[in-house]
């Protein structure tokens, strides 16, 4: 497995401060936050220009490029995102679910609508991958596995984040079992309690909520996962850099702990 973060976590600060601490924390890769309003680093809309930049940086610190997140399944911003993904060497990009829970033709529409841009990706070399989220079409296990079953491109997978596993009141060891199959990414991150949001920057790093995170890993491990594992915390924009760096390494040590314990590494 490779362990990385998503620059969100610096969403506050320039790209190149986000490549600076998620390396000086010991990560293998970082994920590219193009979450419009949370950061300003791959913005859509200049990312020709910001391409070279990206390029530099993951060479000057050592940092892969794991993945890119960007929740809009707008076809204009996916084109674009699809081809930033290409030409910077993604090779996967993160969308959100969108929707409505418990609605079928909207979720049939959200089905189709992921079908198509994996398809779209998939011709770029990009794998699209969308993970379960509170208050969207899909949400929890069963819908997830509907998914599964009814996008069959190759380029489409499953992106699996136990926080909103756990807000959807199943067990994230559970629920990553059920899935591992199409799993391709992994968003990590803790969660303290069942409530809507993920909560606090510093209750989302790991080890510090009710997740078995160990449990989680081991799960990856033992089915032969080897891909990215990147860490999300959201909600620090307007942190000072110190505690953004202090909660990307406490994390990144709790990570490597869990590796550990089920010797993966």
């Amino acid at each position: 497995m490779k362990l990385g973060a998503n620059s969100v976590l610096f969403g506050g600060y320039d790209m190149e401060t986000a490549f600076k601490y998620i390396a000086q924390s010991g990560y293998d890769g970082i994920e590219i936050s193009a979450i419009d309003g949370m950061s300003q680093h791959l913005v859509l809309s200049k990312w020709q220009e910001i391409a070279p930049q990206i390029k530099k940086l993951a060479g000057d610190y050592g940092l892969e490029l794991l993945a890119m997140e960007q929740p809009s399944q707008e076809l204009q911003i996916m084109e674009a995102a699809i081809q930033a993904a290409a030409e910077i060497g993604i090779p996967i990009i993160n969308c959100g679910p969108g929707g409505r829970p418990d609605d079928e033709d909207n979720f049939q529409r959200t089905l189709e609508s992921l079908n198509n841009l994996a398809e779209m990706a998939g011709k770029a070399g990009v794998t699209l991958c969308v993970k379960a989220h509170v208050n969207s079409a899909i949400y929890n296990t069963p819908t997830t596995l509907r998914a599964m079953e009814a996008i069959t491109v190759p380029s489409f997978g499953i992106d699996m984040d136990p926080s909103h596993i756990h807000r959807a009141n199943e067990n994230p060891v559970e629920a990553i079992a059920a899935v591992i199959s199409r799993v391709k990414h992994v968003h990590i991150r803790d969660c303290k309690g069942r409530q809507q949001g993920p909560g606090k920057p510093e209750d989302q790093a790991n080890g510090r909520g009710d997740i078995d995170l160990v449990g989680y890993v081991r799960v990856l491990h033992e089915n032969g996962y080897t891909g990215p594992v990147d860490l999300e915390i959201i909600g620090a924009k307007d942190y000072p850099v110190e505690r953004c760096g202090i909660i990307a390494a406490e994390s990144r040590g709790h990570m490597q702990a869990c590796l550990q314990a089920c010797g993966a590494r």
